[in-house]
């Protein structure tokens, strides 16, 4: 294992609004507090640039040595474009869909690499979506 391996990945949570800090702030009551973990809300009237630079400012903020984890609320969505667009600056991995299951994985895997770290979150994200109806309904069917 690497000395880079040891240093947990900075995470970035931005969407839209505040989503994103919510997100983070529920996580810290599940893990207790986190550091190195930064929400970017994107406002209806920020300007393009102003949101790069505060991406970009989450991202330094957080990096301590062993990349940064990017998550944004919707695949296609402003979040997700500007974050792609500053994967080629530093070293990031950007996942999309971001939840309660997929957030809290990323938060206890982060001294893992960076693509591993990501595999698992979207397969807890995955994992995490549920219709509780089916699930009952299942149980009671079954005895």
């Amino acid at each position: 294992m690497g000395d880079t391996e040891k240093i947990p990945a900075g995470v970035v949570v931005v969407t839209h609004g505040v989503f994103g800090e919510g997100l983070l702030e529920a996580a810290s009551l599940v893990l207790g507090p986190q550091e190195d973990c930064r929400a970017v809300g994107v406002a209806v009237n920020a300007g393009m640039e102003e949101l790069v630079e505060s991406i970009k400012a989450a991202i330094t903020a957080t990096d301590r040595g062993n990349g940064v984890l990017v998550m944004t609320d919707l695949f296609g969505g402003t979040p997700t474009t500007l974050s792609l667009s500053l994967c080629k600056t530093a070293a990031l991995e950007v996942i999309t869909g971001v939840n309660m299951p997929m957030l809290l994985k990323v938060l206890q895997t982060r001294t893992q690499p960076l693509a591993e770290i990501a595999a698992q979150a979207k397969k807890a994200g995955q994992q995490g979506i549920v219709v509780a109806g089916e699930i009952l309904r299942r149980k009671r069917t079954e005895g």
